[in-house]
Formats: structure tokens, sequence, C-alpha cells
């Protein structure tokens, strides 16, 4: 398991980098010659850069602990991207009805469900 205070950088074609649960984009600014990061999956705006790599895992770090750090003293809960992993009780007549209705649709309940939501949720 990665440790809590390092970060990783995903497969390279992605361009982002993780740490602390929170995921940043990364791209390259050519006019600047910067890497330009900012948190994605979140409300709040947060953004940063760097002249190298080790620059840019610095200021995201920075830039994640400061965040929390200031919703903190603010008695605010800092913003957490979403999983993508929910847990739902639901009555159990709800859930056949949802089982019916994804064989009926052919998909997996998990797909049915997350398309239900999609529309609901106006994404």
């Amino acid at each position: 398991m990665k440790s809590a205070s390092k970060s990783s950088i995903n497969n390279a074609m992605k361009n982002d980098m993780t740490y602390k649960g929170y995921t940043a984009s990364m791209e390259f600014d050519s006019d600047d010659r910067i890497l330009v990061g900012r948190v994605l999956h979140i409300d709040d705006i947060i953004s940063f850069h760097g002249d190298s790599v080790a620059e840019f895992e610095a200021a995201f770090h920075d830039s994640v602990d400061g965040y929390v750090a200031s919703c903190e003293k603010l008695g605010q809960v800092p913003g957490k991207p979403a999983s993508g992993r929910m847990m739902l009780r639901v009555n159990p007549s709800v859930h056949a009805a949802a089982l019916q209705a994804s064989a009926k649709a052919h998909q997996s309940l998990n797909k049915w469900v997350e398309q239900v939501l999609r529309h609901a949720a106006h994404v």
C-alpha cells in the first residue's frame, strides 16, 4: 500500500497525480514553460504550478495540505472527490424491482443504477 504522504504519478498518458485521495491534472504550459495543475473532482478551485516535476509535486502537496488546513480553520469540511463506490440500503421491493428493470435492459444492476443516477443528477 502506498504511503499517504507520497503522491503517485499515474500513467504518463493520463497526466495526473494523486495525493491524500485528491487527483490533480498536470499540463505543460509551453508559453511559460511550467507544469500547471488543478485539483479535480471537487467544487473548490485549487490550482498550482512548478518548473519541474519535483516542484509540481511539492506545490500539489502544499496546495492540498493548505486547502485542508484552511477548511479546518474556517470550520468547513474540505471537499473530497467521490470514489465511485456507493453502499445503499433500500427497501427489498425496490431492490427486486431494480434487478428486474436492469435485467429487462440487459444490463448489470450497477450499470443500470449508474444510468438512473446520471439521469436524475443531470450529469
